[in-house]
C-alpha cells in the first residue's frame, strides 16, 4: 500500500514539475487524441472534394463557412463555461462533432453532394472549439499564474500535436492501406475516445461548475464576454492578434496541398509527411514557448519569435520550393522552422486572461473568438486573393499580416507593467 502511494506521489510530483497541474492530467491526453481524429482529414480534404467534382473556390466556401462556425464556438466556449462550467461545453462539443461528422460523411460526402457538405461540415465547426476551447478556460481558471505560460503551452502542445501533425500522419499511414473514405470513418472514433477520456478522466472541481458569479445573469455573462473588448480595449488587440496567429496555416490547408502536388511536384504522401513536420515542430516549440514566455516575457516571446520569425518562415516556406524546385529535404527544413516560429504565440493564452484577472472568462472569449475566426480568415483570404495574385501573392499577404501582430503585441501590457518595458521590446523589433 505504502508503495502505491510513493508511486502515485512521484507521478504527481513528475506531472508538476513539467508545468501540468495533476488534477488535468487525463484532459491533455484526452485533447491530444479528439485532435488527432479532428487533424485526419486536414491534409487532405480539400483535394480530395476537387477530385470528387468541386470547384477550388466552392471547397475554399467550405472551410471559409466551416470557420465562421468555428468562430462562433470559440467566442461561446468561454461564455457558456461561465455560465455552465468548462466539463458542461466540452461534453456538448463532443456530440456535435459526433453527430454532425456522421451526416458529412453520409449525406454529404458519400454521393458528392455538395449542399449537403457544406451545411454538415459547417454544422461540424461548432464542436472541436467547444471542446478543445472549453478545456483551455479550464486549464486558465484552476492554473496558478506563476505556472500558466507551460499550462497553455502543453494545451497547445495537445492541440497542435492532433491537428494536424498527427492526424496528418495518421492519414498518410492509412490511405494506402484503405483509401480516403473509411479513413475519415477512423477519425470519428479517435475523436470519440479522446472525448470520453478526458470528460471521464479529469476530477478537478473547478471545471465542473459555473465559472460566473451565482447572482450574474446568463444575458449579462453573454454580453460580458463582448463588451470586454471595449471595456478593456488591450483584449480586442488580443484578439486581432490571435486572429493573425493561426490565418495563414487554416489557409494554407486550402491552397498548399494542391500547390505542392500539382504544381511543385511532390506526392501526396510526401505532402502529408511535410504537414507532419512542419507540426511536429510546432508541437515541441509549443512546449517550449511555454517556458521560454515564462522566463523571457508573455509579450516580447510572442512579439519576436511570433510576428517577426513567423514573417520571415512564411516566405521562407514560399521560396524555398518555388526557387529550388522540388528539393524535399530544405522545403521539410522551412517548413519546421515555419512550425517553430508559429509556436511564438503560445503565450498569448497565458497573457490574454492577465490582462482581465477579474473576468477571466470573459477574456478568454474574446481570444477565442479571435482562433476561431482565424479558422475562416485564412481560407477567405486565399479565397478572394488566390486568383489574382497567385500563391507568392497570398504568402505575401500572410507575411505581412505576421509582421502587423507583431507591432500590435507591444500594446499588450500588464497593469504591472511600465512603459520602459514597452520601449525595451520596441527597440528589439
Amino acid at each position: 500500500m505504502q508503495l502505491t502511494q510513493d508511486a502515485s506521489a512521484a507521478r504527481t510530483s513528475l506531472i508538476d514539475r513539467i508545468g501540468i497541474y495533476p488534477p488535468l492530467l487525463w484532459g491533455y491526453v484526452g485533447l491530444l487524441l479528439f485532435m488527432i481524429g479532428d487533424g485526419v482529414e486536414s491534409g487532405f480534404l480539400s483535394r480530395y472534394l476537387v477530385d470528387h467534382g468541386h470547384s477550388e473556390q466552392r471547397v475554399a466556401l467550405v472551410f471559409t463557412v466551416y470557420g465562421i462556425t468555428a468562430a462562433i464556438a470559440a467566442w461561446l466556449s468561454g461564455a457558456l463555461s461561465d455560465l455552465w462550467g468548462p466539463r458542461q461545453v466540452m461534453t456538448i462539443g463532443l456530440v456535435i462533432w459526433a453527430v454532425f461528422e456522421v451526416a458529412f460523411l453520409l449525406v454529404g460526402v458519400a454521393p458528392s453532394n455538395y449542399n449537403l457538405t457544406l451545411a454538415t461540415y459547417a454544422l461540424r465547426g461548432f464542436g472541436y472549439p467547444l471542446f478543445a476551447f472549453g478545456f483551455l478556460v479550464w486549464i486558465t481558471a484552476a492554473t496558478p499564474r506563476e505556472r500558466l505560460g507551460t499550462a497553455v503551452g502543453w494545451f497547445w502542445f495537445a492541440f497542435t500535436g492532433g491537428l494536424p501533425t498527427l492526424g496528418s500522419l495518421f492519414a498518410s499511414f492509412m490511405i494506402p492501406q484503405i483509401g480516403h473514405y473509411p479513413t475519415l470513418w477512423c477519425s470519428l472514433a479517435l475523436v470519440v475516445l479522446g472525448g470520453l477520456i478526458a470528460l471521464f478522466g479529469i476530477h478537478e472541481p473547478t471545471g465542473k461548475r459555473r465559472l460566473a458569479p451565482p447572482d450574474e445573469k446568463p444575458l449579462s455573462t453573454l454580453i460580458s464576454s463582448i463588451s470586454i473588448a471595449w471595456r478593456k480595449p488591450k483584449t480586442a488587440i488580443g484578439c486581432i492578434v490571435r486572429v493573425i496567429n493561426t490565418a495563414p496555416q487554416f489557409g494554407f490547408l486550402v491552397f498548399l496541398p494542391l500547390y505542392f502536388t500539382n504544381t511543385i511536384g511532390f506526392s501526396e504522401g510526401q505532402w502529408l509527411r511535410l504537414l507532419s513536420a512542419i507540426f511536429l515542430s510546432n508541437i515541441i516549440w509549443n512546449l517550449l514557448f511555454g517556458i521560454i514566455g515564462d522566463k523571457f516575457g508573455w509579450r516580447r516571446t510572442v512579439a519576436l519569435c511570433g510576428g517577426v520569425g513567423s514573417a520571415m518562415t512564411t516566405l521562407l516556406l514560399y521560396y524555398t520550393p518555388h526557387t529550388l524546385g522540388a528539393n524535399y529535404p530544405l522545403t521539410v527544413l522551412a517548413g519546421i522552422l515555419y512550425g517553430a516560429t508559429l509556436a511564438g504565440y503560445v503565450p498569448l493564452s497565458a497573457l490574454m486572461p492577465s490582462l482581465a484577472p477579474e473576468n477571466k472568462g470573459a477574456a478568454m472569449s474574446i481570444l477565442n473568438l479571435g482562433a476561431g475566426a482565424s479558422v475562416w480568415v485564412g481560407p477567405a483570404i486565399v479565397a478572394v486573393f488566390l486568383s489574382p495574385l497567385g500563391v507568392g501573392g497570398v504568402m505575401w499577404i500572410f507575411a505581412g499580416l505576421y509582421l502587423l501582430s507583431a507591432v500590435l503585441t507591444l500594446f499588450l501590457t500588464l497593469p504591472d507593467e511600465s512603459t520602459q518595458t514597452s520601449l525595451s521590446t520596441l527597440e528589439d523589433l
